[in-house]
């Protein structure tokens, strides 16, 4: 079985890894060993993984860009993109391509008359409206930290409930933590 993943970047393309999968003696699950890299046009590759979502099947795609940021970092994580649902609701991440022909995953703010109206965890700005045919995936499931983490999680569903509902207070919530880190931090002998 191949496994495709693919680390998105709107300007350079994708750097696509395939891999086999394999069998671990210690657990059930199958675990990709890489066996080649390439980078890619992303208009190319990418409606390759939107016929795999469509057929059913779920394909891991690096994170790229800050814009999902604090919850996902610019490749370190990755995120499982799932089909569409029927119905969607506000704080699913749901991955779409804009009428530019940009592709983008970003969380539901809220849905009026229909249309989807957009914002990424680390921005201030609603995108919208979004029709529900532009969408063609929903994220379940991310790999942060390493960590598989899915509804349920503390973060996760901190991002969904919680970080959706402050948009316009996201600035001065990071830069609060971003000092009380600093103080915890901070080597007392300076």
């Amino acid at each position: 079985m191949v496994i495709a993943s693919a680390v998105m970047d709107t300007d350079m393309g994708m750097v696509i890894t395939m891999g086999m999968a394999m069998e671990t003696k210690s657990q059930d699950r199958k675990i990709p060993e890489v066996t080649r890299r390439r980078i890619v046009d992303i208009h190319t590759y990418l409606p390759v993984l939107i016929d795999i979502i469509k057929s059913g099947k779920e394909v891991s795609v690096t994170v790229t860009g800050s814009s999902m940021a604090p919850f996902l970092a610019h490749l370190r994580d990755s995120i499982i993109v799932s089909p569409p649902p029927e119905q969607f609701h506000r704080g699913d991440m749901v991955f779409f391509q804009r009428k530019d022909g940009a592709y983008v995953m970003h969380r539901i703010h809220h849905i009026r008359d229909g249309k989807l109206y957009i914002v990424g965890d680390n921005q201030t700005q609603i995108e919208g409206p979004i029709d529900p045919e532009q969408v063609f995936g929903i994220v379940r499931k991310v790999i942060r930290k390493g960590k598989i983490m899915q509804e349920g999680d503390f973060w996760w569903n901190f991002f969904e409930k919680v970080w959706i509902r402050i948009v316009p207070l996201r600035p001065a919530a990071v830069k609060a933590v971003s000092l009380v880190y600093k103080m915890k931090h901070q080597n007392p002998e300076q």
